[in-house]
């Protein structure tokens, strides 16, 4: 017989367990359950039996056959099971609903009533001799037996083992049983937990362009039934909570991976994920960068699925490298249109350019592919009329007020209207 102690005793006093206990009791007043006469024989000798009484009783075991590994230990020890603690022994009868285990020199503990039930797809499968392990729950009751819980030591040892995978970082391939719009349901050992989609794998991250919660549901559905590699991320027995990760592995080695990387280096990869802010790109097995959406091109990109498509492969250059995540950027690998332009424009120089884009600040103007400049809204006083002045996708002349190449900067003034006549300004009372 073996006794675990308090490792397992976590989040609750000795007095809250014992109330939930009596309160998991049956309801209605059950008469205890009349034990064998050989068990309620020895039940009733234990609360007075002496040293000397142990040895003989240790001696009548011996000579009847029985020899459990554990019992010169119990035996000589001076410290009993306190509630709260697991203990181990042989089942030494079961009947309709009740069973009896032989706690050694500390009596005979028993499982019945509300626990009986609770365990009893367990029990059934049982024989007189097996070894279990219990959770004592009240350790003298008024018949002399200490009272166990089957349920409350299969958690115990479930919280246990769990907190052991989360130390070692050990794996578990685990089927999907549902999905919510968070992430995954996954269970363990009878436990439900969650697997939430910030961690899944890159790959099997669902990439819905606008972040709408239906299309993500409709993504994580795809996973019910499936088997995923995960591990234990975190655990919460007193809310009986599980939390599963899929990445913690797969970032386990992305350290190597990104190892053998270093910024300014180009690499060849396929797109595996288009969303607003990007491309995600697979490097190599285990390992995606991404490419923003200021990195695309030189020239404005407003939908980075018109450029791209899912499956295509492009080069890129390697830009940073921070905590394992690797920034990529294709327009670096293209020639810097701002490079050419310094040897074509000057301050003060006047050209024609095409509104594509209104923002707070003012409009933005391309010149020419790849370089832009600002004219800014207080030219015109109000956002009202910047817009009726210069319209998206038209041409008008410019000067321009700042031009600086190295930081691929230029302000522009507004310098005549599409039909030649000067904005009309409003003032703030317009």
């Amino acid at each position: 017989m073996t006794l675990i102690g308090s490792f397992f005793k976590k989040g609750k006093s000795k007095d809250t367990e014992k109330d939930e206990v009596k309160e998991n009791k049956l309801e209605e007043k059950d008469e205890k359950p009349a034990a064998p006469a050989a068990v309620k024989e020895e039940a009733e000798e234990t609360s007075a039996r002496s040293a000397p009484t142990r040895r003989k009783i240790s001696a009548e075991k011996e000579k009847t056959g029985y020899s459990h590994p554990m019992v010169k230990i119990i035996e000589a020890s001076k410290n009993p099971p306190e509630e709260g603690d697991l203990v181990e022994g042989p089942v030494i009868d079961i009947e309709k609903s009740s069973l009896f285990i032989d706690l050694g020199p500390f009596g005979t503990g028993i499982i019945y009533g509300r626990e009986f039930m609770n365990a009893s797809d367990i029990i059934k499968k049982m024989n007189v001799g097996d070894t279990i392990t219990a959770k004592v729950v009240d350790i003298g009751n008024e018949d002399g037996y200490i009272e166990l819980s089957l349920k409350e030591a299969r958690q115990a040892i479930v919280w246990g083992e769990a907190e052991e995978i989360i130390k070692k970082k050990g794996l578990l391939e685990l089927p999907v049983k549902e999905a919510n719009k968070g992430g995954l349901i996954l269970e363990w050992q009878g436990i439900q937990g969650f697997l939430p989609a910030s961690q899944l794998k890159a790959e099997h991250y669902p990439r819905v362009s606008d972040g709408d919660k239906d299309k993500i549901f409709q993504e994580l559905q795809k996973f019910i039934g499936k088997k995923l590699q995960v591990t234990i991320l975190s655990v919460i027995p007193k809310e009986g909570k599980l939390i599963f990760s899929e990445k913690v592995q797969e970032e386990k080695g992305k350290g190597e991976l990104v190892a053998k990387y270093k910024v300014g280096d180009v690499v060849e990869g396929e797109v595996t994920g288009i969303v607003d802010f990007g491309l995600f790109v697979k490097i190599e097995d285990g390992l995606e960068g991404l490419v923003h959406i200021s990195e695309m091109d030189w020239g404005l990109v407003e939908n980075p699925r018109a450029l791209f498509k899912v499956g295509e492969r492009v080069h890129a250059q390697i830009i940073e490298i921070k905590d394992d995540k690797v920034s990529l950027s294709i327009k670096a690998l293209k020639q810097n249109p701002w490079t050419a332009a310094k040897d074509k424009y000057k301050k003060g120089d006047t050209i024609k350019g095409v509104v594509i884009r209104h923002n707070r600040h003012g409009a933005l103007v391309s010149i020419e592919e790849g370089v832009a400049g600002l004219v800014h809204i207080s030219e015109f006083g109000t956002d009202k009329v910047l817009k009726e002045t210069l319209e998206l996708g038209k041409t008008y002349s410019f000067t321009i007020t700042l031009f600086d190449p190295a930081e691929q900067r230029m302000t522009l003034s507004y310098k005549e209207s599409h039909g030649g006549s000067e904005p009309k300004k409003e003032t703030a009372e317009a």
